[in-house]
């Protein structure tokens, strides 16, 4: 019963199952920033596979620079140049807020996250400017507006406005959406759930962001049942998964997610797998499927932040869903 959790390891690499992007994030960490200009380049614009390269790489410049000042010392016109810059600077601003409760945030935090989240959005205007077609630099910009969202209600609204206007559904910018308009930031269960299922509702079959009503009940069951136990309410949190209104939500957005055949595991193809897999354990539905999507899903855990909505680290509730799939 237990074969494929005991066969499982666990990479939590954030590129996930992008093999290519690997590579290139690597040969750039090493020296050779022409590997990520290259990858990015290739992509073209299947924007959500570029907002995911680009997160991947920016989180990698965000750690070790060195590489990126190269590159803008080289080409410093560049757009692939100024977008990355402008995510770097992004994950340090969240790094430097770190991921707790804001109750347990410190002022210090919080002021280093405004500063560098004000240089963030600073630095996607330059990244607009230099491909006015991109929607990532207006993702970003909305992530910045997480520092000072009380403030920002209307910036937000027009950001979204730009991005969507380039890339209708694009799944980083709807993210974003139900992010900043969920309880803990800036909003409410309420528009939370509105913001993930209206791009939902109305994006053609196949779409990544049908399943962005999955993230809405994981955000809902971590604050009202447990916000700061995590495993200590997993049980409350779990007959929340198993009312049938909800099951029923979550296979029709599955449903509609692969109706144009079986989704592609790039871009957000895992972290979506790893959505539907933990939704099935926590409902207690579908232990077959799951087991279907452990096995798609393969040792590629990345950074799925809902397991920590859960659990205490991600790596745990993985393993959990998947002994749990058999």
């Amino acid at each position: 019963m237990f074969g494929l959790f005991r066969r499982l390891r666990v990479d939590a690499d954030y590129s996930q199952a992008d093999l290519e992007l690997r590579a290139a994030r690597d040969r750039a960490l090493a020296g050779d920033w022409v590997a990520a200009g290259n990858l990015l380049g290739a992509t073209g614009r299947d924007w959500e596979l570029r907002g995911r390269r680009i997160a991947v790489l920016g989180i990698a410049a965000g750690h070790s620079p060195r590489w990126l000042d190269q590159w803008e010392a080289t080409l410093p016109d560049d757009p692939n140049v100024a977008v990355l810059r402008a995510d770097a600077l992004m994950d340090q601003a969240g790094e430097a807020r770190g991921y707790a409760s804001a109750r347990n945030t410190t002022r210090e935090q919080f002021r280093e996250f405004d500063r560098l989240s004000t240089l963030a959005a600073q630095a996607s205007a330059r990244a607009m400017e230099l491909n006015p077609d991109d929607p990532h630099p207006w993702v970003t910009r909305l992530t910045s507006m997480l520092a000072d969202g009380h403030r920002q209600h209307d910036e937000f609204h027009e950001a979204m406005g730009e991005a969507v206007k380039r890339d209708p559904y694009n799944f980083d910018t709807h993210i974003m959406a139900v992010t900043f308009f969920c309880q803990k930031w800036y909003g409410s269960h309420e528009q939370m759930f509105a913001a993930a299922r209206g791009p939902a509702t109305s994006a053609p079959v196949g779409s990544s962001v049908a399943m962005l009503p999955l993230l809405a009940h994981f955000e809902y069951a971590l604050r009202e049942y447990g916000f700061d136990t995590r495993a200590e309410s997993l049980s409350a949190k779990a007959d929340y998964f198993r009312r049938p209104e909800v099951i029923g939500e979550i296979q029709a957005c599955a449903a509609k997610w692969r109706g144009a055949g079986e989704p592609r595991l790039i871009g957000r193809g895992i972290t979506l797998r790893h959505w539907l897999a933990l939704a099935n354990f926590l409902a207690q539905h579908d232990r077959a499927g799951t087991k279907a999507l452990v096995e798609q899903i393969g040792p590629y855990l990345g950074n799925t932040a809902a397991y920590g909505y859960f659990w205490m680290r991600q790596a745990e509730g993985f393993r959990a869903v998947a002994k749990w799939a058999g």
